[in-house]
């Protein structure tokens, strides 16, 4: 488990990161760091903070106090679009534009001024087990499917950091595996940072290296995965 400021590898480091809405607090004094490379899972109960957690990791909710650093940079110094683009995220359920999963995949780089060659779509789709894809209407797309246009499509914007919401908790059994192993796959061949929220204990151990076990929005425990789960 990477310690806060410890290491130059650190890419991403929460600082005393908190979040109160009315009088709840959602988060309260996080602080860790995730290592260049790492899968860091976040588990924890229904309801302990999970998700409120990692929305502040790219600003999609705002902190009521401290910060992120990304490789070394307060992201508040960071414009959000271009803060979301470096901290990917994939969600529950793949929120995708009406069309074709290739104008999916190009909404990020046209953002920002960039035209995929239909070469690098290709390649995006092969990354995740969609080769031939790119003209098929996402309203015909499976569940697993869409979940993996949802990967490639935050893989496009080439991001730092990944952020995964639970990726496969809406999927069936034989969906969820396949998506498993294609996030296995990703993070192993181009050295992926993430950082993934799952109540599913077995997934996290699968994934992840290091782990973080939260209660009512705050870390209680922190470690190697197996040390933080036996516990």
């Amino acid at each position: 488990m990477a310690i806060p400021g410890a290491d130059d590898a650190v890419i991403l480091r929460a600082e005393n990161l908190g979040r109160v809405v009315d009088t709840k607090v959602l988060v309260e004094q996080a602080n860790f760091g995730v290592r260049s490379g790492e899968v860091l899972a976040i588990v924890g109960p229904s309801g302990s903070g999970k998700t409120s957690l990692l929305r502040l990791l790219n600003r999609l909710d705002e902190p009521s106090s401290g910060t992120v650093y990304l490789a070394g940079v307060d992201y508040r110094q960071i414009p959000p679009r271009e803060l979301r683009r470096k901290i990917g995220m994939v969600t529950q359920r793949p929120y995708l534009f009406p069309g074709t999963v290739e104008q999916n995949l190009q909404f990020g780089p046209l953002q920002r001024g960039e035209t995929l060659s239909s070469q690098s779509v290709e390649t995006l789709l092969s990354q995740v087990g969609l080769e031939g894809y790119a003209a098929r209407n996402v309203a015909n797309l499976s569940g697993g499917e869409a979940q993996r246009v949802s990967v490639a499509r935050t893989l496009a914007n080439s991001p730092l950091v990944l952020l995964l919401d639970e990726p496969t908790s809406a999927l069936d059994e034989a969906s969820k595996i396949e998506v498993e192993r294609l996030l296995q796959g990703i993070v192993r061949d181009q050295g992926l940072t993430c950082v993934l929220v799952t109540h599913d204990i077995a997934q996290a151990s699968r994934l992840a290296g290091p782990a973080l076990l939260i209660r009512e929005g705050r870390i209680v425990r922190s470690g190697p995965a197996k040390e933080v789960f036996d516990a």
